[in-house]
């Protein structure tokens, strides 16, 4: 790997640990509960990141110029919620990408989904592109809505993106997850999913963290959350400092209360 892309990888995962902020999901869901001001709704979030997932679009109107957390920019589309969300492109090239700055290109790929071969496709595109300017790809292992999200099928979509060449894969948490981590030779980061009550959704990531992840890139159970500060300190600290999920929502609920400080992991 050229010096150049382990920079960029080396600034979305640091010490090999990283919480990224998703706030990509307006590509096709429109404006997502939480995300109808971007822009307000992701400068309080930022300090605490170690970066940030979202297209150019809302980089360029919402993320102020100034900001040095690193980019990880969204490039499949194509897709709606009106439509089969599997039948994505490239929207957005390599050259833009460098052009924003970006530390990583994210692309979903469909593996099973009615448009598994073009998702496929368009990951070794990026990854070809990444190879000959030196940046880092992530593969997001979509799911449809028939895809059971068990141990062997997420390990199947992860290991065929990492063999296809993405440095960094985003996968589901599940039962059994070690046997996914163990079998994909690239970092794992763990998709927050759906919002779910806060003390699960930090159940969720300290549980990921203890199977061999390298750390989450969650989007709605921080910004849809009644304290999104609070609860992405809250996700620092289980995965940076080792927390457990009850010593992290017991300081995300003194801070709610008023009764005590946030939980004590700094920005990064």
């Amino acid at each position: 790997m050229d010096w150049g892309k382990q920079n960029r990888l080396a600034r979305v995962m640091g010490t090999g640990k990283t919480v990224m902020l998703a706030v990509d999901h307006g590509y096709f869901q429109g404006p997502t509960t939480g995300l109808e001001n971007p822009g307000k709704t992701i400068a309080p979030l930022l300090p605490y990141a170690d970066s940030v997932m979202l297209t150019r679009g809302v980089l360029r109107t919402s993320v102020d110029a100034a900001s040095e957390k690193p980019v990880v920019l969204r490039v499949s589309g194509g897709a709606s919620i009106l439509k089969e969300l599997s039948d994505e492109g490239v929207t957005t090239s390599i050259e833009e990408a460098l052009r924003l700055n970006a530390s990583a290109v994210a692309v979903s790929i469909f593996v099973g989904g009615d448009h598994e071969k073009e998702s496929l496709m368009n990951l070794a595109k990026l990854v070809d592109e990444g190879e000959r300017y030196g940046m880092p790809v992530l593969a997001v292992t979509a799911v449809g809505r028939e895809m059971n999200r068990d141990a062997r099928y997420l390990a199947l979509a992860c290991r065929i993106a990492a063999e296809m060449g993405a440095q960094v894969v985003k996968t589901y948490h599940c039962e059994d997850f070690r046997r996914v981590v163990d079998s994909c030779p690239v970092p794992v980061v763990i998709a927050g999913g759906k919002k779910t009550p806060e003390r699960d959704a930090l159940e969720l990531a300290a549980k990921a963290m203890a199977d061999g992840a390298s750390g989450v890139d969650m989007g709605r159970n921080i910004f849809q959350s009644a304290d999104p500060v609070g609860m992405i300190r809250a996700v620092r600290s289980v995965v940076h400092e080792g927390a457990s999920a009850a010593e992290a929502f017991s300081a995300l609920e003194g801070r709610t209360k008023g009764q005590g400080p946030a939980p004590s992991s700094s920005p990064g």
